[in-house]
């Protein structure tokens, strides 16, 4: 009788642990379930990364699960956040306007319809937003390089043509005065030889005029 009792003791005690047991199993099956991390997703862009100011680029998250929420977030930036829930396996981010300050690493993540957690970030994407004060800069630096080798140009031109028309009245002034003087040494000298024909000429006059001497007898 005694070893009877025995036995309904170990009974109610071991009936009493097993609820215990299953309700231990069960939370530790959840705590595992949810501390497993989902496989990350993909994050692409349709454009490029490098866009100019105000522009706009489309990020494109997928996975291979359907009906599943994606988020995307911002490297360093709490705040950002955008969800979007889809039926399909990938979701769309539109960003617009885009300014110098949203540039930075992008990344993804999902979770789905009987999870808690998001899964595993991402890869990052590297977004850059061209700045519209550097591009204007540049642009004025390559109108004042033009601006500066036409002007180097002309006032080039402007000398060679200066110098050109020097040399050639300088030529022409010393071909006129060479001419000159040739003309006057022609003239400078005609006088001359009529003066020394002149005296030819009355030389023999004279000696026409002059009777014969007598001979002596």
């Amino acid at each position: 009788m005694k070893w009877d009792l025995g036995l309904s003791g170990r009974d109610t005690k071991l009936r009493e642990f097993l609820p215990l047991l299953c309700l231990g199993l069960s939370l530790g099956f959840e705590d595992k379930k949810k501390n497993e991390m989902l496989p990350k997703p993909s994050l692409s862009a349709l454009s490029s990364l490098v866009v100019g100011h105000r522009g706009n680029v489309t990020l494109r998250c997928q996975f291979h699960f359907q009906n599943v929420t994606f988020m995307l977030r911002k490297l360093r930036h709490s705040g950002y956040r955008q969800e979007q829930r889809s039926t399909e396996h990938k979701a769309e981010f539109l960003l617009t306007h885009l300014e110098p300050k949203d540039a930075g690493m992008y990344f993804c993540a999902y979770k789905t319809m009987i999870s808690e957690e998001w899964s595993g970030e991402s890869e990052y994407l590297q977004l850059k937003v061209k700045d519209d004060h550097n591009g204007r800069g540049a642009t004025g630096v390559k109108n004042a390089n033009g601006l500066i080798f036409t002007a180097t140009f002309s006032c080039l031109s402007i000398l060679i043509l200066f110098l050109s028309i020097f040399f050639i009245n300088r030529c022409t002034q010393h071909g006129s005065s060479h001419e000159e003087s040739t003309k006057r040494t022609s003239h400078s000298e005609f006088p001359k030889q009529k003066a020394t024909d002149l005296s030819n000429l009355e030389r023999i006059s004279v000696s026409t005029e002059r009777p014969p001497e007598s001979e002596p007898c």
